[in-house]
Order: structure tokens, then C-alpha cells, then sequence
């Protein structure tokens, strides 16, 4: 038994030497064949890095190697500092090395003629006719207020089939335009100003569709206007007054007018 368990101990010894002999050949044999070679230290991805990720959360992603400088690709990243305030643009897999051309700053990214979205938001687009959409003068990064008109039923829970009454009311403020589609291209006037070139130039003729970032509920008062009412985007530039806004009905579109005129009515006749 004895015999047994020392020969099995003495066999554990050789596997153990024997592994710690092939490692030490192994690298023997990594340093050999960089004898004599040109070698340059390079940055490695040693675990997969989504889309997006920015490069101060790659530090504990990638791993330094030594290389022949003919397997150095140009453009390699030498430093995580060079890739400062810029996240990856594509999915980077482990053993490709890191490039610069695979960063770039997140505005860089941002498609042309659209400004990102801030974080919460979504997108909804409507097609408008120009004159629903300023002219078809806006621009992605314009602030707009959304007007809807529809008719209300006068007393549409007591009697469906009640005489309907026109309505405007300025629904939404402030919403950001993320993007418009159509519109024709600012025309400059050469020697002129861009004020000129807007009072000479035609009045576009198709629809525009113009993008906003809204809140679900703000969105939904968006759509419902598309599908069940009339929409008007008026542009609100820093400093536009939208107070003193109200729901504009046939009794209170010319302000007291009406009211005066129902007094005069009213009146007895002598």
C-alpha cells in the first residue's frame, strides 16, 4: 500500500515539473522568436466592447502585448488617454487590437442634420403642409409649440349629436426638433443676407416631416392631434412669450366682442 501511494506521489511530481519545464520552454521559445526583432507594445481587446462604450470604461477590457512591429497595425493606441471623451463606434471582439479609427465623439456619430435625442425621450414624427410647419424654415435643434384645432361637441356626454364647436389651443411648448425631412435647403443670396434670400425665395409645395423629442404623454397629445384634429408647429425662439394662452373658441376668438354684441341683444327696446 505504501509502495502504492508513493508512486503515486512521485508521478504527481513529474507532471508538476514536467508543466512547469513546457511553460518555461514555451516562453523560452516566445522570447526567441523576438530575439533580434523589433518589437513595439501594443493594446489588445481582451474582452468583447459593445457599440457605444466609452473608453474610460475600457480600461479592464484590453490587455498590453508585445509584438513585432510588421504585426503592429497603424493607427494603434498606445495610450487609453489619446481616446479621451470618445466612445467606440463599432463592437470590438478580444484579440483585435485597439485603433483609433474604431472611437470617435459621440457628436461625430450623430447623423447629418440631426441633433441626439436627451435621454428619456422619443421621437415622433408628423408630415405637415408648409404653412402647418413655418414654411418649412425649421431646422434640427429648433425649440417649437404644438397647436392642435378640432371640433368639441358642445355637450358631447349629454347629447352625442350636439352642435360641435371649433377649438385652437396651444397644447406643448419648448419641443425639440430632432430632424426635418423635405424641407428645401436654406437659399443664400451671394452678396446678400440670409434675410434677402428667405424674402425672394419660392414657398415650398410638398410636405415637410418634421421629428420631435417628446415625453410619452406629450407624444400622445401629438399623434391624437395628427389623427383626429388639425396640427400647427409655431417656432419659439429664446424669449418667446407663451403665457396667457387658452383654449380660442367662436365665443372668445374676438375677445369681448361677442359678449358685447349678446348685451345689445339682450336689451329691451324702448
Amino acid at each position: 500500500m505504501r509502495r502504492r501511494l508513493l508512486a503515486a506521489v512521485a508521478a504527481l511530481v513529474l507532471v508538476a515539473a514536467g508543466t512547469v519545464v513546457l511553460l518555461a520552454y514555451v516562453r523560452g521559445a516566445d522570447a526567441r522568436a523576438l530575439a533580434g526583432v523589433r518589437t513595439v507594445e501594443v493594446l489588445v481587446v481582451d474582452q468583447p466592447i459593445p457599440e457605444g462604450t466609452p473608453a474610460e470604461e475600457v480600461t479592464g477590457l484590453v490587455r498590453t502585448e508585445v509584438l513585432p512591429v510588421k504585426a503592429a497595425v497603424d493607427g494603434r493606441v498606445t495610450d487609453l488617454e489619446q481616446l479621451a471623451g470618445q466612445v467606440a463606434t463599432a463592437d470590438l471582439e478580444p484579440g483585435e487590437q485597439v485603433l483609433a479609427s474604431r472611437f470617435a465623439a459621440p457628436a461625430d456619430l450623430q447623423a447629418p442634420g440631426t441633433v441626439p435625442v436627451p435621454e428619456g425621450l422619443s421621437e415622433v414624427s408628423l408630415v405637415l403642409e408648409p404653412q402647418r410647419a413655418v414654411g418649412g424654415r425649421l431646422a434640427a435643434g429648433d425649440e417649437v409649440g404644438l397647436y392642435i384645432s378640432m371640433d368639441l361637441q358642445g355637450n358631447i356626454d349629454a347629447d352625442p349629436e350636439d352642435e360641435q364647436v371649433g377649438t385652437t389651443h396651444a397644447t406643448l411648448h419648448g419641443v425639440l426638433v430632432t430632424q426635418v425631412q423635405g424641407a428645401p435647403a436654406p437659399a443664400g443670396a451671394e452678396g446678400g443676407d440670409v434675410e434677402t434670400a428667405s424674402a425672394t425665395s419660392a414657398a415650398p409645395t410638398g410636405n415637410v416631416m418634421v421629428t420631435l423629442a417628446l415625453p410619452a404623454r406629450d407624444a400622445e397629445v401629438a399623434v391624437f392631434g395628427m389623427e383626429h384634429a388639425t396640427v400647427w408647429l409655431a417656432l419659439e425662439r429664446e424669449g418667446t412669450d407663451t403665457s396667457d394662452t387658452r383654449v380660442v373658441h367662436q365665443g372668445n376668438a374676438y375677445g369681448d366682442l361677442l359678449a358685447a354684441l349678446g348685451s345689445v341683444a339682450a336689451e329691451p327696446a324702448e
